[in-house]
């Protein structure tokens, strides 16, 4: 703690030195535009400012973006196919990319990809966690809600989700039932 104490404090930040701190952070981390200009604010308000009266924080994104250190699109497809191979569905891929600040152009093609895979995403998850035909035994009407929650906030729509909590243990899945049943529930939502 003492050696802490005593480390002198970082100089101000310039241009320059701003755009090193942005290029190490996209050598790092898969990131988005949104999320590398407000790394960057973040450290100017750490470090302070020394030229002028603002930094140029959105002309580095963009410098960054068009020479493909930053890319949207790609960032949203990497996450939907991680996510959906983790077993989650569109709607956990939708909070994700929102929070990450990807924009509506961008994160639709990803969206369309998490779609395409919602019943093999939602029957991973219920396999991992032990849900429906992959549950030991049937569960009470408690576990069967909590089940049904734990789907739903893994972001897979309400009719894909009750019709694999209700299908009983060891049962074999009939996945265009299924497919069915997720299809015609998600219509009548809209």
């Amino acid at each position: 703690m003492a050696a802490a104490n005593r480390r002198r404090p970082r100089p101000p930040l310039d241009g320059e030195a701003l755009a090193a701190l942005g290029l190490r952070y996209v050598e790092r981390f898969a990131t988005t535009r949104a999320k590398l200009a407000s790394y960057l604010r973040r450290k100017v308000r750490e470090r302070g400012w020394a030229e002028g009266p603002e930094p140029a924080i959105e002309a580095i994104v963009e410098r960054f973006a068009a020479n493909g250190y930053v890319d949207d699109a790609a960032f949203a497809m990497a996450k939907s196919r991680a996510l959906s191979a983790r077993g989650y569905g569109e709607g956990r891929l939708r909070q994700t990319l929102r929070a990450a600040g990807v924009e509506e152009g961008d994160a639709a093609p990803a969206r369309s990809l998490a779609e395409g895979e919602a019943l093999d995403a939602a029957l991973r998850f219920a396999r991992r966690r032990r849900i429906g035909p992959f549950a030991g035994e049937r569960p009470d009407i408690k576990g069967r809600e909590k089940a049904l929650a734990a789907m739903i906030r893994a972001g897979h729509g309400f009719g894909l989700a009750r019709a694999i909590v209700d299908l009983p243990p060891g049962e074999d899945v009939d996945t265009a039932v299924l497919f069915e049943k997720g299809v015609r529930n998600r219509s009548e939502s809209v």
